[in-house]
């Protein structure tokens, strides 16, 4: 009865200049893989990268079932504005699972009337902003341009116990083999970390990983997660609120008191995002990051997990453990109708082309 007085409802937008609570009352009603889209997820990016943020609101019956933070995008005169957030595993709005085509249409109208457009992404097909976007685009004018990021891996627990134990008996022994090897080398110490356990000395444990790792010897270090120079603020911002400390998992392998490697998720009812993993290569001889992620993947079927997402990158040690191709990554940029609709035509191509090529 209350669904139905709802969806009867008169559907209402507006913009705060903030990020109002209301985006939590979204995101606990939006699918459990969209949990984490919660108001301090916004706020960290804002504390990390900068930016003021105003959100579009949409709500029913007075009830919120639309949230989409923005952020200006390129120099003010275009007018254009992107949706704020780390990278991984996404950048999307939450929406609640009842939301209908009447409230995106009460977006776009609301997004219309302070931007000339708006970017989201990378998100994955399928997403559950991205398909009312579209689907209010095309009834109301607007031009939606994609540009391909990579493709994503999936791990389907469920899939790969149906055809016999899972992780394989002789994948464990092999392991508990090489780790007998690991621990001449020095005293090994397994744990996992979440929720309250996300303090300062934590996060400090696992930058000095990344800076010991290939990450900081190879590249220029700002994709790694947790140093100053990468995107260590965002997380330790994000861990401030306790819903989505629960949510931040972490396995951590220590040796002789060390931290030596790290698998970072993100853990959403039965669904982990595989955020980040790292090891100090003093110890790369024993595989400790291959130790450390099926120790994790262990304990993620103890605690019913039923799929992994293994997100973009390289493909050749997710599919070793059974993850295969799922949706592709995306950007998006959606343009009002009139004008800017008209010089996406134009710029449609050069904006494909400014991303990476689907196989």
């Amino acid at each position: 009865m209350v669904t139905m007085l709802l969806r009867t409802s008169p559907t209402i937008a507006r913009t705060t200049d903030d990020l109002p609570a209301a985006i939590d009352a979204v995101a606990a009603s939006a699918a459990p893989t969209h949990r984490f889209l919660r108001r301090q997820w916004y706020a960290a990016a804002l504390d990390a990268y900068g930016g003021t943020a105003r959100t579009l609101l949409v709500e029913r019956g007075g009830q919120p079932v639309l949230a989409m933070p923005l952020i200006g995008l390129g120099p003010a005169p275009l007018h254009m504005a992107q949706i704020p957030g780390s990278y991984w595993p996404f950048r999307s709005g939450p929406v609640a699972q009842d939301a209908g085509p009447e409230d995106f249409a009460a977006l776009l109208d609301a997004a219309g009337r302070r931007v000339r457009g708006f970017r989201l992404g990378p998100v994955y097909d399928g997403d559950p902003m991205l398909d009312g976007l579209l689907a209010a685009a095309r009834a109301g004018g607007w031009r939606a341009l994609p540009r391909f990021v990579a493709d994503s891996y999936l791990l389907d627990i469920t899939a790969h116990q149906a055809e016999g134990v899972w992780p394989r008996r002789s994948t464990l022994r092999k392991n508990r083999f090489n780790e007998k090897h690991l621990a001449t080398l020095g005293t090994p110490d397994w744990s996992f970390a979440s929720g309250a356990d996300w303090r300062p000395h934590l996060f400090d444990e696992l930058a000095a990983i990344e800076s010991a790792s290939w990450i900081a010897t190879r590249t220029d270090g700002r994709d790694a997660k947790f140093t100053l120079a990468g995107h260590g603020r965002f997380w330790r911002a994000a861990a401030t609120d306790p819903v989505l400390a629960d949510m931040m998992w972490v396995a951590l392998l220590r040796m002789d008191g060390k931290p030596a490697a790290f698998s970072f998720d993100i853990n959403v009812g039965a669904h982990k995002y595989a955020v980040a993993n790292s090891y100090d290569p003093s110890h790369a001889q024993r595989s400790p990051g291959r130790l450390l992620y099926y120790r994790n993947l262990v304990r993620a079927v103890a605690d019913g997990v039923t799929r992994v997402d293994w997100g973009a990158g390289d493909s050749g040690y997710k599919s070793l453990i059974g993850a295969e191709r799922g949706p592709a990554i995306r950007d998006w940029l959606f343009l009002r109708p009139g004008l800017p609709a008209l010089a996406g035509r134009l710029l449609a191509g050069r904006w494909a082309a400014s991303g990476s090529a689907q196989s």
